[in-house]
Formats: C-alpha cells, structure tokens, sequence
C-alpha cells in the first residue's frame, strides 16, 4: 500500500487529464496522481464504476475513500501552498461544501462537452472499448 494520498481520476477523459495535470502545476500536491485504468482497484478498495463516475482521494491506510467534491477538498488540503489548503478547509463549510458538490456533478455530467473533452468520455468505461473497436 502506499504511502501517499493516491488521486485516481478517468484517464480516457482528455477533460480529466488536463484538469489534473492544472492541478498538480498548481498545487504541487505530495500524492500519486494515476489514472484509475492503471491502479489496483482491488488492492484500494474502489470498484472501477465509482473510479469511473468520480475523482477519488485515498488516504494511506485508511478505509476512507473520498470521491467527487470531497476528493478536490482533501487534494486541495494536502497542498504544501497555504491558498490551497485554505481554499480546501473553506471548501469543508456549507454553504460552500453545498455548492462545491452541486458544481463537481454538473461537470463531471458534461465533461464530454467541456475543452478536451469528447464523446466518449460521456459511455461508460466498459463501453468505450467498444465504440474505439468500432462495435
């Protein structure tokens, strides 16, 4: 197991990539960052259809499994910058957990829609092998 927070986040996603790869030039997070296509699901205890619908913390040794809104909020705690981690405690109250929750659905629903974004990443994980096989 490691010894780090892991982020896992939807590596088919060109949305998902490039919002990660902001965030870590950004917060500079001390994390694995890896795409849920190339971690031991198992081994963290995460099904690929929850690592499929939402970004997921993981804490090292812990059961906690954080997802959506809630994984943004501890990636932005665990930064080493003060903003950030100030950002993720404030992102801890309602109404702004409220909030934060409300927009991380609206656009994980659309981000086959947002820059980056494409078609596929609207099917589900099992499907997209198919529509790039042309079935």
């Amino acid at each position: 197991m490691a010894e780090r927070p892991i982020l896992l986040y939807d590596g088919d996603c060109g949305f998902c990539t490039q919002a990660v790869n902001i965030a870590v030039r950004l917060l500079d997070p001390d994390a694995v960052i890896t795409p849920w296509q190339y971690a031991d699901l198992d081994a963290l205890g995460v099904t690929s259809e929850r690592a499929d619908r939402e970004v997921l913390w993981i804490e090292p040794g812990s059961a906690d499994v954080h997802g959506g809104a809630e994984a943004v909020t501890q990636l932005l705690k665990q930064s080493p910058r003060r903003r950030w981690r100030l950002a993720g405690k404030a992102m801890t109250l309602p109404p702004i957990s409220w909030i934060a929750r409300l927009v991380y659905r609206v656009v994980a629903l659309n981000r086959h829609r947002l820059p980056g974004g494409t078609v596929a990443c609207s099917l589900p994980a099992h499907l997209r092998s198919a529509e790039r096989d042309g079935a």
